[in-house]
């Protein structure tokens, strides 16, 4: 009988349905039968070490923080797919997107439609990408003592030393030597932005009215190379001789208005005209008075009207006037904002006619009725010389530089003028009685607007003006609570900036009044996007030439790296946004306005010289576009009693 043979197996249980047990599921129950077997110490022992692990591991990683922080690791964490360049922390964020195609913006100091002629656009995402930014790596020894650029989150190139000024938000540049050296940092950081956006408009638009900067094309509104006239006397100012010679060699040769165009008679007398009388005066170059006669006769068949109100469009070929198409009036901030301008040419030329066409409408204005303490309707019909839309009362759009050129008027003639001064304090003590409240939480003082005896708590960004001309006034001896109403106004404009997530004001803000609000400013998703415009610096160049305090350096600084962090492309130029509040995603509107070159960069500056000579407040009067023109001396009282009898400042900046 033989003994029974061994056998080796393996035993395979099979579930009814035919499928295999070694399944996720089983491997889960195994591990937590194990789980449960062990001991309650056991268990403790083990998620105390594992706690252990996980503490420590986040501690010694700042870097991931400082991602969860930003909201760049999480849900809505890198893609893969979207280019990412380095901040000035040196943390990680997305590139601008695509943005939409152009729409139309009417607005005040903007064209209604711009009309682009370049065949061929850049494709956007392309543009805004890494590998297409377009940096000069061969300066990047420049922006810093290690050598290396700090990139902005849009491929911006920024100095180290004014990234990290940014960290010491709210704090005084202190009086030491080394405060000298700090000036001299943001004075060239200016500089090196004009040159910046300089380059785009040189390289897409040069000879166009504006920069598209992202498309890497123009927008034509005139036809006059707008933002080069509007930058001229910015790059003398600024002293970038090259850059001025080229654009002097333009309008030499190229610049003609002999053409077959409507242009708007505010907006080129501000603009055009304002920025030739300009550089005239700073260089006593007589071909900028030249054209500025050619301009300044082209416009004049805009008061051929039997109110003697100008028509808002002039065809400057054919020497014909007209208003809009959908209406008869004129916005009084237009048609009483011009005076400055057209006042100089008189005095220059020894022809009144100028001084007179407009001088004509501010007698019309002041003796009509519909205004309320002071303050006028934002229409005026151009027919019967009337305020239209009456009961509505605002110092934004439409109205504002009305209340700076009564101001400026009065200052430019030697303060003899008492009709203009009249108007101009009955209209800040109407301003204080209609429109001034206090916001909620901070009671930061704002100016809001008047319908039909109804409050709106709405402040355009334009009314950032206010603070400037108040404190001009100030200056000039008008009451003292004028300053100090400036100085309120002045937060205010500056909590716009400060209250947004990009650091950047929207172009409306509303302020919170109600009980139990937690910020002042509220945004409507209609006005949350930026022009790159000058209203706030501006402000805050007259504050610091007249208090000293350099907060308000501080701030602008502030601003200026926010514009260089969320709205400079790196090709070259500058572009407006659509959403201050998104700071991911401001969404870049494709338009560089002239006025930031001829207004913006140039109040910059101005409030970062600690100069009180350069462009001194006590010889020239600033036009609504930041165009200096001088004031007039005490013993001329008629344009003709002094022709050609001034001193031309000469070659360089000792002498502005």
């Amino acid at each position: 009988m033989l003994p029974p043979s061994s056998r080796d197996f393996v035993s395979l249980t099979l579930s009814e349905s035919g499928s295999y047990t070694n399944s996720k599921q089983w491997r889960r129950q195994s591990c937590w039968r194990k789980w449960k077997q062990l001991s309650r110490l056991q268990r403790s022992l083990i998620l105390f070490t594992l706690m252990l692990l996980l503490v420590c591991g986040i501690a010694t990683s700042p870097t991931l923080i400082g991602h969860w922080r930003d909201g760049v690791v999480g849900e809505n964490g890198y893609d893969g797919k979207r280019p990412l360049v380095v901040n000035l922390k040196n943390e990680y964020k997305s590139i601008l997107p695509e943005p939409p195609s152009e729409k139309k913006d009417y607005h005040r100091r903007g064209p209604p439609v711009l009309q682009n002629r370049l065949q061929t656009k850049t494709n956007v995402s392309g543009l805004l990408g890494v590998e297409n930014q377009g940096l000069d790596l061969k300066n990047e020894n420049k922006g810093s003592e290690g050598g290396k650029p700090i990139i902005s989150w849009h491929g911006a190139v920024i100095e180290e030393e004014q990234a990290s000024e940014t960290d010491t938000k709210g704090t005084d540049i202190q009086d030491d030597p080394a405060s000298l050296a700090h000036a001299e940092s943001r004075l060239e950081a200016v500089r090196e932005a004009f040159r910046h956006a300089w380059k785009g408009y040189k390289n897409f638009a040069w000879g166009h009215d504006e920069l598209k900067p992202i498309s890497n094309s123009y927008g034509e509104w005139f036809g006059l190379g707008l933002t080069l006239i509007d930058a001229l006397d910015t790059m003398w100012i600024l002293g970038l001789n090259e850059e001025f010679a080229e654009a002097r060699e333009w309008v030499a040769r190229e610049l003609s208005f002999d053409k077959n165009v409507d242009v708007n008679l505010f907006e080129s007398t501000i603009r055009i005209l304002g920025g030739l009388l300009s550089t005239y005066h700073l260089t006593g170059d007589s071909m900028f008075l030249e054209k500025a006669k050619d301009i300044g006769s082209r416009l004049m068949p805009a008061f051929n009207t039997v109110s003697k109100i100008p028509y808002s469009d002039v065809n400057i070929g054919k020497g014909t006037a007209h208003p809009p198409q959908w209406t008869s009036d004129s916005t009084v901030a237009e048609v009483t904002s011009i005076q400055l301008e057209f006042r100089e040419l008189s005095r220059l030329t020894g022809d009144p006619k100028y001084k007179l066409a407009v001088m004509e409408v501010m007698k019309q204005v002041h003796k009509l009725d519909g205004k309320q303490d002071g303050l006028v309707p934002m229409f005026i019909n151009t027919h019967n010389g009337l305020f239209t839309h009456q009961g509505i009362y605002t110092l934004g759009a439409r109205a504002d530089s009305y209340y700076e050129y009564l101001l400026k008027q009065w200052i430019q003639g030697g303060k003899t003028e008492n009709e203009l001064l009249d108007d101009y304090l009955l209209a800040v003590e109407g301003v204080k009685k209609n429109l001034l409240k206090k916001s909620t939480p901070s009671d930061l003082t704002f100016v809001g607007e008047l319908s039909h005896g109804h409050f709106s708590p709405k402040m355009d960004h334009l009314v950032c003006f206010l603070p400037g001309t108040l404190a001009l006034g100030a200056h000039y001896g008008l009451p003292a609570d004028h300053m100090e109403l400036a100085k309120q106004l002045m937060e205010t404009c500056y909590q716009m900036y400060a209250q947004m997530e990009t650091g950047l004001s929207p172009e409306i803000a509303h302020f919170n009044m109600h009980e139990g609000s937690t910020q002042d400013v509220d945004v409507k998703i209609a006005d949350r996007h930026n022009l790159l415009r000058p209203e706030t610096v501006e402000s805050l160049f007259y504050m610091y030439r007249f208090t000293e305090d350099k907060k308000y350096q501080q701030w602008g600084w502030e601003i200026l790296q926010n514009f260089n962090k969320y709205t400079r492309v790196p090709t070259g130029g500058y572009t407006s946004i659509n959403n201050v509040r998104d700071p991911a995603n401001p969404n870049p509107r494709d338009k560089m306005e002239s006025f930031f070159l001829g207004e913006t960069l140039k109040y910059f500056y101005l409030l970062f010289s600690n100069d009180p000579n350069l462009i001194s407040l006590d010889k020239y009067i600033f036009n609504t576009e930041a165009h200096p023109l001088p004031i007039w001396p005490q013993a001329v009282k008629d344009p003709q009693a002094h022709v050609h009898n001034q001193t031309h400042l000469s070659q360089g900046h000792e002498h502005i």
